[in-house]
């Protein structure tokens, strides 16, 4: 396909979308970040000015992948994921430690953050495998080839220690309910992800007398004809009081004291008022201003470049991981609702363009950035608001960093260049 053809086939609404959503966001980091010494918006010893020069690279990067055959990247995706492993690894000898976690190597002039990459990557390796056998999710063997591809990356990265990133991957798991893996599955983790939080808030042992009164009840209400085979049932309530009783475990042994703090302000976990309010004003700092930044911000906002909150530096991160706080007491109400809006719509274009693919790989891929894309919007929002603990992960084609911005856009047009080629190929 010529050049030309390309770029008029390419889903155009979706890319005005996305140059919405990082032309206000690099307005938002150059309120966050600007200082009276601040001479040029080209400057590249101001974060604002970085960030400029890394969308230009991102555009560069775009041309690049709109060039290139799109059987590219479904031929290499597997050479993708490898080197994707191989740079996570390679992260414990040779890491740079940022923010109290091992994930990044230091480039000079710039730090770049494998697991960014390996998203892609791991998007691209899990719609080729499922690709290549028809989706028949079904078979046993298939759906555990096919969920190693998600847990390999996850398994590197939380030792770094990075819990956020780790559950981005996670998100992929729709991608195979999209296909077809049974309901249940679902059902299952959110059960187990349910016993998880009621272990932390209530301990084990009030978790196993609420599961026993659960199985007791079923058995007292259910109907004389429902047959529930015994050897399931037994191994179902093992294997939660399994999760139960490792919980304890997970929290201490795995988790950083940094992130026993988050869940327990979030779970309300801390019952001496002295230590809950040090954790609050420690811990929970940034998501207390953050509240306050957005909640002073009113209706109309304060305007832009007249943030007190904001030129006052209240609260830290404000131009990556908390950056839609600067949005709220800057543009207000109106400006974050337009904010959610545009990704609202932006989502659902994907779903349409997701639809409408003609290959299972490239339908795929595109489910997979649709949750990796969505799963990030959603936790960081709802970290920023206080719904959610505080993981540190960014806003989409928003938050201040070379390595979210540029990988978020690969995997974009990446599915773009996909979609424009959709007419070349066999049903």
């Amino acid at each position: 396909m010529s050049g030309n053809s390309m770029l008029r086939r390419i889903d155009w609404l979706t890319v005005f979308f996305y140059a919405l959503l990082v032309f206000f966001g690099w307005i938002n980091i150059y309120s966050t970040t600007l200082s009276d010494t601040s001479l040029s918006l080209f400057d590249t010893s101001t974060l604002y000015g970085k960030q400029l020069l890394f969308i230009g690279i991102s555009f560069l990067g775009i041309l690049a992948i709109l060039f290139v055959d799109s059987n590219f990247f479904e031929k290499f995706s597997g050479v993708f994921y490898v080197v994707g492993l191989v740079l996570l690894i390679g992260l414990f000898p040779f890491g740079k430690v940022i923010g109290g976690a091992k994930s990044w190597y230091d480039l000079g002039f710039m730090n770049l953050q494998p697991s960014e990459f390996v998203k892609v990557a791991a998007a691209l390796a899990l719609a080729k495998y499922l690709g290549d056998i028809q989706t028949d999710i079904k078979n046993r063997k298939h759906q555990f080839y096919a969920i190693l591809v998600i847990l390999i990356p996850v398994l590197l990265v939380l030792p770094q220690p990075d819990p956020g990133s780790a559950l981005v991957f996670f998100a992929l798991f729709f991608v195979l309910f999209r296909e077809g893996l049974p309901i249940y599955y679902l059902g299952l983790a959110l059960l187990f992800i349910a016993l998880f939080v009621f272990t932390l808030m209530f301990g084990t042992i009030w978790v196993a007398i609420g599961l026993g009164m659960l199985v007791s009840l079923f058995f007292f209400f259910k109907r004389p004809d429902l047959k529930i085979p015994t050897l399931p049932l037994v191994v179902f309530i093992v294997g939660c009081l399994v999760v139960s009783l490792s919980v304890n475990f997970v929290f201490n042994n795995v988790f950083e004291q940094r992130h026993r703090d988050r869940f327990g302000l979030w779970l309300n976990l801390e019952k001496d008022p002295v230590k809950l309010e040090q954790i609050k004003k420690t811990i929970g700092y940034n998501t207390y201003q953050a509240e306050k930044a957005i909640e002073s911000g009113g209706f109309f906002g304060k305007g832009f470049l007249e943030g007190t909150r904001t030129k006052g530096d209240f609260v830290p991160e404000q131009h990556t991981d908390y950056i839609f706080s600067s949005v709220g007491e800057e543009w207000g109400f109106i400006g974050t609702s337009l904010v959610i809006i545009i990704f609202t719509f932006f989502f659902l274009r994907l779903v349409q363009l997701a639809e409408r693919q003609k290959r299972q790989f490239s339908r795929m891929y595109g489910y997979g950035i649709i949750a990796i894309l969505l799963i990030h919007y959603f936790i960081n929002i709802g970290m920023v608001i206080g719904i959610l603990p505080t993981i540190g992960i960014p806003l989409p084609f928003f938050s201040y960093g070379g390595s979210g911005l540029l990988f978020f856009t690969a995997m974009l047009f990446i599915f773009l260049k996909f979609d424009a080629s959709r007419l070349n190929e066999g049903i």
